[in-house]
């Protein structure tokens, strides 16, 4: 079962995240987001594998997002993710993805990547 894990390692729930995959016997490749941004495209379509508008997975709490002052209309989809792929630090965190299966989640709750897992 091949994962792709958006990691931040200074995050307690991506790591969280990161062990349960591996506890599950997955040794998942692992994309450290802040140093590796994902593209603009690959940041839509994560927000469609999960099923939100790209908003939703940008932590709008993050100071970086909060004092913006080149913040796009956050209704503009494809503004907005490339947005995000130059503000890294935005993008929500954990992201899991199967990519043979089609399907991501965000791992907050880290028990949410449990629906990849099979478990």
């Amino acid at each position: 079962m091949p994962l792709t894990i958006y990691h931040n390692p200074r995050c307690s729930k991506s790591r969280q995240t990161l062990e349960l995959i591996q506890q599950a016997g997955v040794d998942p490749s692992v994309v450290l987001y802040l140093e590796n941004p994902p593209t603009a495209e690959r940041i839509l379509e994560l927000a469609g594998l999960i099923g939100v508008p790209v908003i939703d997975i940008a932590r709008r709490n993050e100071e970086a997002f909060r004092t913006a002052d080149d913040l796009p209309d956050t209704d503009d989809d494809t503004a907005l993710a490339a947005w995000i792929a130059k503000h890294p630090k935005v993008l929500e965190r954990p992201i899991v993805v199967d990519d043979d299966r089609r399907v991501a989640v965000v791992g907050r709750p880290p028990d949410n990547v449990q629906v990849l897992l099979g478990q």
